[in-house]
């Protein structure tokens, strides 16, 4: 019974890390992420960030790839569940978009506040 709950976890792990790939695969805005993603860790490295620089920009990359896959399944959701078009359909979906909007402002500020110091 060890082994196979064992193997449940770790199976876990692969159905998390084809979820990824997949919203990168069939995701344009998914590939924009990993294109920011290598440039700021790139510039991270360059400039030699501290530490708590490193936290906040981590955070902040987890925050903006997380919300942009809620956002993703929430569209997926309500596309299935209401494919004819629909004024709570469209609410749901605007409001999931803002929250990628409003994680993604707070990760060009943070990434400012970080990065300006170092590049002036």
């Amino acid at each position: 019974m060890e082994n196979s709950y064992i193997s449940k976890r770790i199976a876990s792990f692969g159905y998390a890390w084809n979820g990824i790939v997949a919203f990168v695969r069939s995701e344009p805005h998914a590939r924009i992420h990993v294109l920011a993603t290598i440039v700021v860790v790139a510039a991270a490295c360059w400039y030699r960030i501290t530490a708590p620089e490193w936290i906040w920009t981590i955070l902040s990359i987890a925050l903006v790839w997380t919300t942009e896959m809620l956002n993703t399944v929430v569209e997926k959701m309500m596309d299935h569940l209401s494919p004819q078009l629909h004024p709570q359909v469209k609410f749901i979906k605007d409001v999931a978009a803002g929250a990628v909007l409003v994680a993604a402002i707070a990760a060009a500020i943070i990434g400012a506040v970080i990065f300006i110091p170092h590049i002036f």
